[in-house]
């Protein structure tokens, strides 16, 4: 039902008045009391809430360091590349790792694979390195369990040694997902310790799945690995299915009441939080002998309701604002109705304003659509303005390639093995088109066709153009070394690339349109590419390219060739490097840069 804002303040206004006169007669200790109780039920499983989210933090944090170090622990034990630097920053250097060791998982046996260990911490307390044999065999720490997939904590810490926790965490899995190794890393308490040390009247300490203390207000308890499993309230917080439990109960070790509040966390650690039922009754004391100033003080409070009832109409107004916020930056997942749950006109604002996120999602989602298939200028360029068929000159450049034997190679693979050759290579060459200002017009079976200068035209068109050649050059290599190495053959391709005047825009029907260029320079470009079979080389370019780069690439003349569709023979250049900044001439050049000649369709070498 919907109530408007005038009701409401006429409505708590009488109300407080009235409350104001009765104040003396109704307030009482009992009723101070009752709230003061769910007020400490409601500020312990806060603040246990909050020393999980610490925790988690802490935990996540070092559950990292440790994925990191035993990574790179592992790539120097196999002698992959991995630098002692490396190695050094992540665990040597971090004062809050005493050792790191990576299990190998070999069906009902554990192999350790490596350790490594801060031995001047260890002989600080006259212990040897092979100390941390001892504490795996005495704390018999649950390696099955994080060879299934959860991290795992463990109290460490023993009598004249170093205070610490063991942290298990999954890290190498094999193709069917199964845990194949795990990394036990040894941490100092401290971290751990440090959420617990503020002062405050509750009794607050972190178990684990056992009941052991992994931290506590009182550090000695967590170094004396005290199992409070037995206790009334952890016994029923550890068999609890929800994380979050609180109850009142009776502590038999010293005959008191407490509220108890607990929160389980990821890792599977409980937070506590207790807090005696004799500190509420001493403020309870404290309001009977104070209770003879309610009346005088009725009429402020009358004032303070007002004030705080009028943060319940900002208050949602202000939500809305920040959400205002989050939209404008791109983000249309939030929901004003389910924060502001206010029944008049500011909770019909948020419905309405839910209805226009709504709206701005689908734009967004139709945006984002386009980019995939056109590149985000082509979208932004389409969705600025009417589409409707037709196009206008422009002055671009038409980037072609083609991968060399690809109907050969086809014929002797399946499909999938084909679409995954193709998409591994798409990715790679699209990656490096639209970092350099290019749009992937289509791809025609293994060719790509790309263009410059449309929607958005730059004077620097063709050295973005020819720039991208280059890295889709060195791209090829690196692609080929990892087809090599997985015993997939090599391949070479042909590009070409040529400036001029086409026609750019929208074309086919009402029903069904395509964004494209299309005149003779496309045609041309489409030849070139074909030429570079004729010539042997991976890239040719035109003199409509050269003559916009000048001396910024080196290039050389790799002749002139008769194609189909022109009736007069093209010259054509090999494209070697380009000019850095300093003014050298880069080369790049690759084993796949050049490769034999072969006679081409359509193209006839013309003799020198």
């Amino acid at each position: 039902m919907r109530i408007p804002i005038s009701t409401k303040l006429i409505t708590v206004t009488i109300l407080i008045l009235v409350a104001a006169t009765g104040a003396i007669t109704w307030i009482s200790s009992a009723f101070f009391e009752k709230k003061a109780s769910e007020q400490v039920d409601i500020a312990n499983l806060e603040s246990a809430a909050g020393k999980a989210k610490e925790i988690e933090n802490i935990v996540g944090t070092l559950v990292e360091k440790t994925r990191v170090s035993a990574s790179l622990l592992m790539k120097g034990n196999s002698n992959e590349t991995a630098t002692g630097d490396d190695f050094d920053f992540s665990f040597t250097k971090d004062k809050n790792f005493i050792s790191l060791e990576i299990l190998k998982m070999n069906g009902s046996s554990v192999e350790v694979v490596v350790r490594k260990v801060k031995e001047d911490i260890l002989k600080s307390y006259n212990l040897p390195s092979h100390y941390i044999d001892h504490v795996r065999s005495w704390q018999k720490f649950p390696i099955r369990s994080v060879s299934q997939g959860s991290v795992e904590l463990k109290n460490a810490t023993y009598p004249k040694a170093p205070a610490m926790i063991t942290i298990g965490v999954p890290l190498v899995r094999d193709a069917q997902g199964k845990i194949t190794h795990i990394a036990l890393a040894d941490v100092a308490l401290a971290p751990f310790e440090k959420p617990f040390t503020d002062p405050s009247e509750r009794t607050q300490y972190l178990v684990d799945r056992n009941g052991e203390l992994l931290a506590h207000k009182d550090e000695q308890k967590a170094m004396a690995r005290l199992n409070l499993s037995k206790n009334p309230f952890v016994q029923k917080a550890l068999v609890q299915k929800s994380p979050q439990y609180q109850t009142k109960f009776l502590d038999p070790d010293f005959e008191k009441n407490y509220f108890g509040a607990s929160v389980k966390t990821s890792f599977g650690g409980t937070v506590v939080s207790l807090t005696s039922e004799e500190t509420i009754q001493e403020v309870s004391h404290e309001v009977k002998r104070r209770a003879i100033f309610v009346a005088g003080s009725a009429i402020s409070l009358a004032i303070f309701f007002i004030f705080l009832f009028s943060m319940t109409l900002t208050s949602p107004i202000e939500k809305l604002a920040e959400m205002i916020a989050l939209v404008s930056k791109g983000n249309f997942d939030v929901k004003a109705r389910s924060q502001v749950k206010s029944h008049d006109e500011v909770g019909d604002l948020a419905e309405a304003f839910d209805h226009m996120t709504e709206g701005l999602k689908e734009r967004d989602k139709v945006k984002s659509l386009f980019s995939k298939f056109h590149g985000s200028s082509v979208a932004e360029d389409l969705i600025g303005k009417d589409i409707g068929v037709g196009g206008q000159s422009k002055d671009v450049v038409v980037f072609f390639s083609d991968i060399r034997g690809f109907t050969a190679f086809s014929e002797k693979r399946s499909p999938e093995e084909v679409v995954e050759m193709l998409n591994e290579y798409f990715g790679a060459m699209v990656k490096i088109i639209n970092a350099h200002g290019g749009v992937v017009d289509k791809f025609i079976g293994d060719a790509i066709m790309a263009i410059w200068g449309a929607p958005k035209s730059s004077d620097r068109d063709c050295h973005q153009a020819l720039r991208a050649c280059l890295e889709m050059r060195k791209a090829l290599e690196t692609l080929n070394e990892s087809r090599i190495a997985r015993g997939q053959p090599a391949i070479n391709i042909g590009m070409g690339l040529h400036a001029g005047r086409a026609i750019s825009g929208t074309i086919g029907s009402d029903e069904r349109m395509e964004y494209t260029v299309i005149g003779n320079t496309v045609n041309t470009a489409s030849r070139i590419e074909a030429s570079t079979k004729a010539f042997g080389a991976d890239l040719l370019v035109t003199d409509s390219v050269i003559e916009k780069v000048g001396e910024d690439f080196k290039v050389e003349l790799a002749g002139a060739a008769e194609v189909k569709g022109r009736s007069e023979a093209i010259k054509m250049y090999k494209v070697r490097g380009y000019k850095a900044e300093d003014g050298s001439m880069v080369e790049v050049k690759t084993p796949y840069s050049d490769y034999e000649a072969e006679s081409a369709d359509k193209v006839k070498i013309q003799a020198a």
